[in-house]
C-alpha cells in the first residue's frame, strides 16, 4: 500500500526544498499511567487546537464562482440535495466534466468545510498539487488559504483552510494518529474508478467508519467506469451521473500490425519480452526509429505481408496524418517515462526535419511537452500554461483521469500501459506492459473533444479493442498486501488473517495474497500469529507501521538504527524509494556511463547509492546554489530527483525519530581502495566452494575461521552491529559495510540467490530463477552469492540493484526460518562424539552444505 509523509513544508511550488523537521509520532511509553496521562493531554490539545480551527474557518467567507461551461455546474442543484440528504453520495462524470473542482465549491456553499475541513484525496501527487492550484485560482485566492494540499514532500495548509486537497497515502497516515477522522466534515474520494489499493482499503475502511461517525460526510467521484458497484457498497447510495464531453470524437484503428488478430494480455506479455531483451542488451529500448524501416515479416505462408511498425513510427505516422486535420494540440498515451523520452527525440528529430523543408511545412512548428508523475512541480505545471505553438503531449496514464490537459483536440493511444502484477508463484512484484482494458481506453479517447469535434488514434485494431477486458483489475488483485495488513492490524480493524480476508473490500482480496503478505510480515518480525490464528503486532511491526514506506524498506532502516549505519542506511532506502537519478540521453549514453561509473562499486550498487550520496554532499556544502545545479546537471543527474532524494532522507530521519530510532550521520567514506569504478573487482570469494562452506587452499571449513580475501577496503573502518563472527575476514567488505548489509538484508531475504552451474543464473527463493540486470555495477562479474533490492519480471525474472553477501549473513539474520537438515552420522574420534553433516537452506536457497555438527 502506497503511503506518504506527512511532514508540513513552506514552499509547495518546489517539493525539493522541504525544510526538516522533526516528526509528530508517539514517543516510547514509560509507563502505563504516564501513557494514560499523555494521552489524555495529547486528547486535550487536538480538541483545542480543533476549536481553534474552527473559528479561523468560521470566519471567512470564500468567493464562489462556477465556470457555466462546465457540465458539472448544471447539475450544481441536484448535487447540493443529494449531499445536503444523505451521508454518501456517488457521483459519476465524463472526463472534463468539472466535477474535481467543482464539487468542492458545492460543499463550500452548503456550508461545509467548518466542523471539519473537507478533505478530497487524489490518488498521485501531480493531480493533488494542480487541483489545489486551480481551485485557489478559481477563488481568487493564494495557495493555502480557504485551499491547502498536502503531499509527501510538501503541505501548505492553515488553521482557516477550509479544503484540503491530499494524496490517498496522506489520509490513510493520519489514521494513526486520528482513527475517526475527526478533523474532517466531508471526505471527497476522487478518481475511485482507478482502484488502487489505497482508494480500496480507504472505501473499506469508510464502511466502518461512518457508523461510528453519522456527521461524517463521504463523496465518491468517479469516471462513468461502474459506478454501480460504489453505490452498492455503501448501500445503494444515490448516483448522480454528469455528462462531459459534448462534441463528438471520430476513432481511427492504426494498428502497428496490420496483419494480426486481437491481441491477447500473453500475446503483450510476448511482444514486451522481446522488447526487453532488446533493451537490457544494450542498456537502450529498442522501440526507436529504425534506420532500415519499416520490418517485412515473411514468417507466415511464406508470403510478405504488409510492414510492421513499432510503436515510435506508429507515433509518427499518426502525429502526420493529424497535422493535416484542423488544427488543435495533440495528447499521445505511452506507458512510462523511458517510451515518453524515445518518443520525444524521434518526434523533435521529426518536426526539426520537417522544419528544414520550410518553416511552413505541416508539421514544424510543434512543441513536444512531457507529462508524468515525476516532473517537478515546475515541469508539469508547463502543460497547463498558454502557449502560441501547437503543442504534442507525451504522457502516462496520469492524463487518462487524474488531468485534463487543457486544448487538446486529438488522442494518439498507444493502447498498453504498465500494469503492477504480483506473483503468487515467485512471491514477487512484475511490471509487465500489458494492452488497456476498453474502460481505459475510452477514458483516453475522452480527451480528445472536449472543445470541438475530435480524434483518436488507436495503434491497435478494432477487433484487438473488443476483445480486451471491459475493465481494469483492481490493484488489491495484483499487489503484495503486507503493509495493508500491517495498517489493519495496528489500527485494529483486523485480528485474524480470515478477519483481512473479511474486511469489507470492494473487492475481496485471494486468500493466497492475503496468506503471503502475512508471512513476508512474519518474515520481516512484524507481526506474530498465535496458535488461535491472533495476529499480533510486534514492537518491530509498530515502528514499521509507523514509517510511511514499503515494510521491507522499513525493515532495513530499523536494523540500520540498531546496527549503528543508520544513517547509510537512510540514503540508500531513500535511493531505492525515488527514481534514480542518474541519467542517460540518448545522444550521450557514452558520455554519461563515463561520469557515473566513478559512482559504481564493483561489488555492491547499495554503496555506489553511498558513493553517489558523498559526492552530492560534499558538492552542496562548497559550491553555491546556483553553480550546485550546474555541476549536478553537468554530470548527467537530475538536480531534482537529487533534491527529492535528499529531503526523503530528511523525511525518513525526522520519522525515524519520532519511532524513537536514531539514525547519526553517514561516516561511510569514499576513498581511494574501495572498489568504486575500477571495474577490477567482481566480489567472489575466490578458491571457496559456497556449496560446501569449505576453503579449496586451506582445507578449513568457513565455520572454524577458512580464510576469504579481503578484497578492496571501501569504508572508514567504524565497527558497527554484529560482526561477521568467529574470527572470519568480512569478504570484499570493511566491517562497517558488512553491518550496512546485514541490515539492508533483513528486508530482503526473500531477494537472494546463489549462482548455477551455467555462470548466468541464480537460483533464487521458492524456486524462482533470475539473471542480473544488465545496469548492475556487478553485472558483468556476478558473485557467487548475492541479495537483490528486488526481482522485476518482464521477458524474464530480473535481479536489480544487487550486492555481493556472504551466505553467514543469511544464517544470521534469518534464525529460525533457515532449515536445517542433517545426514551423514558418524562417531567422530577426534572430539570423541557423534557427528553429522549438515544443510542450511532458505526458501529452498542453498546456505552450506556439509558443515560438520555435533
Amino acid at each position: 500500500m502506497r503511503d506518504d509523509s506527512n511532514t508540513p513544508a513552506s514552499d509547495p511550488a518546489d517539493p525539493a526544498r522541504t525544510p526538516r523537521r522533526r516528526g509528530r509520532g508517539r514517543r516510547p511509553r514509560s509507563g502505563s499511567g504516564g501513557a494514560r496521562a499523555g494521552r489524555g493531554g495529547r486528547a486535550q490539545a487536538h480538541e483545542e487546537r480543533r476549536e481553534r480551527q474552527r473559528a479561523a474557518r468560521a470566519a471567512r467567507t470564500p468567493l464562489l464562482e462556477y465556470p457555466p461551461e462546465l457540465p458539472v455546474v448544471e447539475h450544481r442543484a441536484e448535487i447540493a440535495d443529494a449531499i445536503r440528504d444523505n451521508q454518501v453520495v456517488v457521483i459519476a462524470g465524463e472526463t472534463g466534466s468539472g466535477k474535481t473542482t467543482q464539487i468542492p465549491k458545492i460543499c463550500l456553499e452548503l456550508g461545509l468545510g467548518v466542523h471539519g475541513m473537507i478533505g478530497h484525496t487524489q490518488p498521485r501527487r501531480i493531480a493533488a498539487r494542480s487541483v489545489a492550484a486551480r481551485l485557489a485560482y478559481e477563488m481568487a485566492e493564494d495557495l493555502g488559504d480557504t485551499v491547502g494540499y498536502q503531499v509527501r514532500f510538501t503541505a501548505q495548509v492553515a488553521d482557516h483552510t477550509r479544503v484540503k486537497v491530499m494524496t490517498d497515502g496522506i489520509l490513510l497516515s493520519e489514521l494513526r494518529h486520528d482513527r475517526l477522522l475527526r478533523d474532517y466534515e466531508v471526505l471527497i474520494i476522487d478518481e475511485a474508478h482507478e482502484r488502487s489499493l489505497n482508494i480500496d482499503f480507504i472505501i473499506g475502511l469508510l464502511t466502518r467508519l461512518l457508523r461510528e461517525r453519522p456527521d461524517l460526510k463521504v463523496i465518491i467521484t468517479s469516471a462513468t467506469i461502474n459506478p454501480e458497484a460504489f453505490s452498492e457498497h455503501f448501500g445503494d447510495a444515490p448516483i448522480i451521473s454528469v455528462s462531459g464531453r459534448t462534441y463528438p470524437v471520430e476513432v481511427r484503428y492504426r494498428p502497428l500490425d496490420p496483419n494480426a488478430e486481437a491481441s491477447t494480455p500473453e500475446d503483450a506479455e510476448a511482444d514486451d519480452a522481446a522488447q526487453d531483451d532488446e533493451t537490457l542488451a544494450d542498456g537502450t529500448q529498442s522501440g526507436g526509429l529504425r534506420d532500415d524501416g519499416p520490418r517485412e515479416d515473411l514468417t507466415r505462408g511464406g508470403a510478405a505481408r504488409r510492414p510492421v511498425k513499432d510503436q515510435v513510427e506508429g507515433i509518427l505516422d499518426a502525429f502526420d496524418e493529424l497535422t493535416g486535420e484542423e488544427p488543435g494540440d495533440i495528447l499521445v498515451f505511452l506507458s512510462g517515462e523511458r517510451e515518453i523520452r524515445d518518443a520525444a527525440d524521434a518526434l523533435e528529430d521529426h518536426i526539426r526535419k520537417a522544419g528544414q523543408k520550410g518553416p511552413r511545412r505541416r508539421g514544424a512548428d510543434w512543441e513536444v511537452v512531457p507529462l508524468y508523475a515525476r516532473l517537478s512541480a515546475q515541469e508539469q505545471q508547463r502543460v497547463f500554461q498558454s502557449h502560441e505553438r501547437p503543442r504534442v503531449v507525451l504522457a502516462t496514464n496520469v492524463a487518462e483521469t487524474s488531468l485534463t490537459v487543457p486544448g487538446i483536440r486529438y488522442v494518439i493511444d498507444t493502447g498498453v500501459a504498465r500494469i503492477s502484477r504480483y506473483s503468487n508463484r515467485t512471491k514477487v512484484q512484475r511490471l509487465p506492459i500489458e494492452p488497456i482494458s476498453q474502460a481505459s481506453a475510452n477514458q483516453r479517447k475522452g480527451r480528445s473533444g472536449r472543445t470541438s469535434d475530435g480524434i483518436c488514434i488507436r495503434l491497435y485494431s478494432q477487433a484487438d479493442f473488443e476483445n480486451r477486458p471491459e475493465f481494469t483489475d483492481p490493484e488489491i488483485l495484483r499487489t503484495n498486501l503486507a503493509s495493508v495488513i500491517l495498517q489493519m492490524v495496528t489500527l485494529g480493524f483486523a485480528r485474524t488473517q480470515e478477519e483481512v480476508t473479511d474486511f469489507p473490500f470492494l473487492t475481496p482480496p485471494d486468500p493466497r495474497a492475503v496468506r503471503d503478505g502475512r508471512l513476508l510480515l512474519e518474515e520481516l518480525s512484524a507481526l506474530r500469529t498465535g496458535k488461535d490464528g491472533a495476529l499480533t503486532v510486534t514492537e518491530t511491526g509498530k515502528r514499521i507501521a509507523a514509517l510511511p514506506i514499503d515494510p521491507r524498506l522499513a525493515r532495513m532502516v530499523i536494523a540500520g538504527a540498531q546496527n549503528g549505519c543508520g544513517a547509510e542506511v537512510a540514503v540508500i532506502v531513500a535511493a531505492l524509494t525515488t527514481q534514480d537519478p542518474r541519467e542517460r540521453p540518448a545522444e550521450q549514453r557514452g558520455e554519461a556511463d563515463a561520469h557515473h561509473a566513478r559512482f559504481t562499486h564493483a561489488r555492491s550498487d547499495f554503496l555506489s547509492f553511498l558513493a553517489l550520496w558523498n559526492y552530492v554532499r560534499e558538492q552542496s556544502q562548497t559550491l553555491s546554489s546556483s553553480k550546485f545545479r550546474r555541476t549536478i546537471r553537468g554530470e548527467f543527474l537530475n538536480y531534482v530527483r537529487i533534491r527529492e532524494w535528499q529531503d526523503l532522507v530528511g523525511q525518513l530521519r525526522s520519522l525515524a525519530g519520532s519511532a524513537g530510532l536514531q539514525l547519526g550521520e553517514v561516516t561511510w567514506k569514499t576513498g581511494a581502495d574501495h572498489g568504486l569504478g575500477d571495474g577490477s573487482g567482481d566480489g567472489r570469494v575466490t578458491g571457496k566452494d559456497r556449496a560446501t562452506g569449505k576453503n579449496q587452499g586451506s582445507g578449513k571449513d568457513r565455520a572454524t575461521g577458512g580464510d576469504q580475501p579481503s578484497g578492496a577496503r571501501q569504508g572508514a573502518g567504524r565497527p558497527s552491529g554484529p560482526q561477521p563472527g568467529r574470527g572470519r575476514d568480512t569478504g570484499p567488505f570493511d566491517q562497517q559495510a558488512v553491518a550496512i548489509h546485514k541490515a539492508l538484508l533483513t528486508g530482503l531475504l526473500s531477494m537472494i540467490g546463489q549462482k548455477l552451474p551455467d555462470g548466468r543464473e541464480y537460483q533464487g527463493a521458492r524456486g524462482a530463477r533470475f539473471q542480473i540486470f544488465p545496469g548492475s555495477g556487478l553485472f558483468k562479474k556476478g558473485p557467487d552469492f548475492v541479495m537483490a533490492a528486488e526481482l522485476v519480471e518482464t521477458s524474464r525474472l530480473w535481479a536489480r540493484t544487487v550486492a555481493w553477501a556472504d551466505p553467514d549473513w543469511v544464517v544470521e539474520v534469518a534464525g529460525d526460518l533457515v532449515k536445517r537438515t542433517h545426514a551423514e552420522p558418524r562417531w567422530s574420534a577426534k572430539s570423541g562424539q557423534a557427528v553429522a553433516s549438515e544443510k542450511a537452506t532458505l526458501y529452498g536457497v542453498t546456505l552450506y552444505t556439509e558443515r560438520p555438527v555435533s
